[in-house]
């Protein structure tokens, strides 16, 4: 399976804003993006004005590097989302964030998308019951995700509350940190996703 190894700090400079994607990390003085706020590389210093291709390109990177996705996977679904009635900016943002990792994420089990990967794919976690370890996997409304039984005295499942605690509720995952486990309870919404991107650019640039 074909995945990104190399450094992710260099995403949140080439984009201009900071993308979240090392988690806790990014609040700290530790960021690079608060050290070097200018685009990385040799010339990063320099102002130039985008086309309106590079405008579409750069809106379509922010998303994609903040689900983690690679191209193949992210244009994919796209196109699912417009096979279906409906917005396409808004089912398309829908079908991100019921991915299992986001899932994971949102709930406050991983403090990061790549960790939530991590989390997935080495069997912490049940999706009705049943072990899950696919992170592209589509999580449905009225589906229940939870740590394994083995994987909750676990070290890395012991401050989620606290994770959780940090970021603003949503209204369509209904947790329960007691218990280590979240239900999907709505369709998420465009406005539930604190994400400043222009899907209008997006949608201009697979619609080419």
């Amino acid at each position: 399976m074909a995945k990104y190894n190399g450094p992710v700090c260099r995403f949140c400079r080439r984009e201009g804003m900071k993308l979240f994607l090392k988690g806790d990390r990014c609040l700290t003085e530790k960021c690079s993006f608060d050290r070097k706020n200018y685009a990385p590389g040799q010339h990063g210093q320099r102002r130039s004005k985008l086309s309106e291709y590079g405008q579409q390109l750069r809106e379509k990177q922010k998303v994609r590097r903040v689900y983690g996705m690679l191209e193949g996977p992210f244009r994919r679904l796209f196109k699912e989302a417009t096979t279906k009635r409906g917005v396409t900016s808004e089912i398309f943002f829908q079908n991100l964030e019921l991915r299992l990792d986001n899932v994971v994420f949102r709930m406050g089990l991983a403090k990061s998308r790549q960790e939530a990967k991590q989390v997935v794919r080495h069997n912490h976690i049940f999706v009705n019951g049943k072990k899950m370890n696919i992170p592209s996997a589509r999580v449905s409304v009225g589906d229940e995700v939870s740590i394994t039984e083995k994987s909750q005295k676990s070290p890395l499942f012991s401050n989620t509350s606290e994770t959780y605690s940090k970021r603003a509720a949503l209204p369509w995952i209904d947790v329960d940190h007691d218990k280590q486990r979240g239900k999907v309870i709505a369709l998420p919404q465009r406005e539930d996703i604190q994400l400043n991107v222009k899907e209008r650019l997006i949608v201009e640039l697979y619609s080419k």
